[in-house]
């Protein structure tokens, strides 16, 4: 007892461990699940977003250098062949106050070739720069020696050609780096556009997988409790009932077990009710038979017309209430799935014919003809139990079979089956009654008025039965003819059992 007692403990504290990780409500794992899988398409978004802006800024940056470059090598070039035209003046005439166009010239060619050397980030660009500065600040200094005496500036008039051939070559050097940075960037963006392709071939498809498989997981618990009621439904109390998922579900399907155990337990006492009364019932059953059998033989002594009339109203009764008795035995048989068969060779003509025999005096009070059309058969079944079924079947025939009706019995083997069809003349079974006629204790809408109420355990006891040999009993609908229409299936050679 204390290792069951260990064992039991330890599946509780398994139970509460796994619900550690468990979302704790049915909106918690929908949005466990639309995070998880919305996650790869917002990185996708993120990263996408992130490269488009890198590429916009850069060619956004190239755009404003190849502006400035251009701007500022035209400005050098201009300022260069200002600066050479002032040292020629002051050359030509002799006069070094003409020297303070050059200074001026001088001067914004300092800042621009400062702000070009700021926004040139290639060493192809920074090395003609260079050269153009220490060339040009050589020939300042020179000037700012000879200012005095402007007639020996001659010699740096060609140092001013190669000013503007250094200009020249730091303009296309600027524009190649330019050209390359621009082809970067266009391959940047081809690889992107390609990445951004490759993303979405792999992320559809993996988001669509994660979606069914939250699908499943968000669906999964709200089925088995479907499954679970639908099961209780059907009155199958036998099978437990776990539900798997979020804490708030686990826990109706922890109260939906504890009511399928209630609902097991009331229909246990119900079946043993059933069987305690039906006992009980039987012993005083029989004395009332007994009695009345003796009071209709006169053993007490001769009766008169109207005392045979009660003791035969007495014996009738008694019959009926003992079938009652039966169905109610059969039936708590049935709840309890003790069916046992205990065949044998059966000629199903004279069974069919026994059966009528049984049901002689109720034919004849209401004038009914029966068309019995079997062939000779042999069945390898229970006896008893068939005698059940078609008595069951028959009696339900002459019930709702109207005055001077007719009732169509019909037997043929067919595919190693025998099918038995029984057809009356009554109004029929109601189209609402069809999904219920063989539930217990169920009773149709068409009962006749005149015709006193059964238990409803006669076509539910003959199908468990029929169930049992491996046949059927079922209602055959749009026939084209009035009357209910009940088939029998039975295997001629039948190798089931149930116990």
């Amino acid at each position: 007892m204390k290792i069951s007692t260990d064992t039991s403990s330890s599946e509780r504290i398994h139970r509460k461990n796994r619900s550690r990780y468990k979302p704790k409500s049915f909106l918690a794992l929908i949005l466990l699940g639309f995070s998880i899988v919305g996650l790869p398409l917002i990185s996708a978004l993120i990263y996408s977003a992130i490269r488009i802006d890198q590429l916009s800024e850069q060619s956004r940056y190239n755009v404003y250098q190849a502006t400035q470059i251009t701007n500022g090598t035209g400005v050098i070039i201009g300022e260069i062949m200002a600066m050479e035209r002032s040292v020629q003046h002051a050359l030509v005439l002799d006069d070094a106050t003409l020297l303070e166009g050059y200074f001026i010239a001088h001067t914004k060619f300092e800042n621009i070739t400062n702000h070009l050397s700021i926004i040139s980030i290639y060493p192809e660009q920074q090395l003609p720069l260079e050269k153009l500065r220490l060339l040009e600040t050589g020939i300042f200094r020179e000037i700012l020696d000879l200012k005095e005496h402007p007639q020996n500036l001659q010699y740096l008039l060609e140092r001013f050609a190669a000013l503007l051939d250094l200009a020249q070559e730091f303009s296309i050097n600027s524009f190649r780096m330019i050209g390359q940075s621009v082809g970067n960037v266009s391959e940047i963006a081809t690889q992107t556009r390609s990445l951004v392709e490759w993303e979405l071939l792999i992320l559809v498809p993996l988001v669509i997988f994660l979606a069914l498989v939250f699908s499943v997981f968000i669906a999964r618990p709200v089925r088995q409790i479907d499954e679970a009621i639908a099961q209780m439904g059907r009155g199958n109390l036998s099978r437990p009932i776990h539900v798997n998922g979020p804490q708030n579900l686990t826990y109706i399907g922890e109260r939906l077990d504890w009511l399928r155990q209630r609902l097991l337990k009331l229909e246990n006492q119900k079946i043993q009710f059933f069987r305690h009364i039906s006992h009980e019932l039987k012993t005083p059953l029989t004395a009332i038979r007994e009695g009345a059998d003796l009071l209709a033989e006169g053993v007490t002594g001769n009766l008169n017309r109207k005392q045979q009339l009660i003791a035969g109203i007495l014996h009738t009764s008694s019959i009926q209430l003992q079938k009652r008795i039966e169905d109610l035995l059969n039936f708590s048989a049935l709840q309890a799935e003790i069916i046992t068969l205990a065949k044998q060779n059966v000629n199903l003509e004279k069974m069919i014919n026994s059966v009528i025999q049984a049901q002689n005096l109720s034919i004849l009070s209401k004038n009914l003809t029966i068309n019995l059309n079997c062939p000779a058969l042999f069945l390898e079944c229970d006896k008893q139990k068939l005698d059940i079924m078609l008595d069951n079947l028959l009696s339900n025939a002459v019930k709702f079979s109207s005055a001077y009706g007719h009732i169509e019995i019909t037997a043929l083997c067919h595919e190693n089956k025998v099918q038995i069809d029984i057809m009356d003349s009554g109004p029929g079974v109601d189209n609402a009654d069809g999904d219920r006629i063989f539930e217990p204790f169920y009773q149709g809408r068409n009962t006749p008025e005149n015709h006193a109420k059964g238990t409803g355990l006669g076509l539910a006891i003959a199908k468990e039965y029929a169930v049992a040999h491996g046949g059927n009993i079922e209602l055959v609908r749009d026939t084209g003819k009035c009357g209910a229409h009940f088939r029998l299936t039975m295997p001629t050679n039948s190798s089931e059992s149930t116990s």
